[in-house]
């Protein structure tokens, strides 16, 4: 009752205030993050959901990375794919096509998620604005500050200061969301993680 009394006693700037000092949590977080964060390692489950949110697909694999630009997804189900940059190139590869592409790094990443994640500058590529907490984690929205028409929305996740959750709205409306498991920060990631080498058989297309 005390606690009540003493919100409503504060008046709308007051409550204002209050907002506005949880909501800046998730900026906080996402710029602790990039700081401190040099490496790390993680399990992630990826769901991708149509505009209608009607139909959805369902995937999961582990993520690593190395700053600057080094990083590497591995797809495990329901079918394999990697992805890795070495910090020059991104390179994609379908095990079931036999196929890899690849693209030089300031092409492929520009301000996507995967440089929000393990690029080395924030402030230059992005805009940050707290979001309300939202299921149990405080949100962060990042706008690129140049746009290319990659995707609509950009939102991160953090639970404390443990990165958590990764949201994108795509140009056409289609919604994915990584959800974070037994992250690992700062551990240390052999270098050869981020080096990719064509297999035996496969076919490279060069973009």
């Amino acid at each position: 009752m005390k606690l009540l009394n003493r919100i409503k006693s504060l008046g709308l700037a007051g409550l204002l205030m209050l907002a506005g000092a949880a909501q800046a949590d998730g900026v906080s977080a996402l710029k602790d993050f990039v700081r401190e964060v040099k490496s790390g390692r993680a399990e992630f489950t990826q769901t991708v959901s149509s505009p209608d949110g009607v139909r959805k697909k369902m995937s999961s694999g582990t993520f690593e990375f190395q700053r600057p630009n080094q990083f590497r997804f591995v797809y495990t189900k329901p079918f394999e794919q990697l992805i890795v940059a070495d910090g020059q190139k991104v390179w994609i590869f379908d095990p079931d096509l036999k196929q890899a592409s690849s693209r030089r790094m300031n092409q492929a990443l520009g301000a996507t998620p995967a440089a929000l994640l393990a690029g080395g500058n924030l402030e230059r590529d992005f805009k940050l604005k707290a979001l309300a907490s939202e299921g149990g984690l405080d949100w962060v929205q990042a706008e690129p500050k140049l746009a290319d028409g990659g995707f609509q929305s950009l939102k991160i996740g953090f639970k404390g200061s443990v990165l958590a959750a990764l949201e994108i709205v795509d140009g056409f409306g289609q919604r994915s969301r990584l959800d974070f498991s037994a992250v690992n920060a700062n551990a240390s990631v052999a270098a050869e993680r981020f080096r990719f080498v064509l297999p035996a058989g496969a076919d490279l297309i060069e973009q």
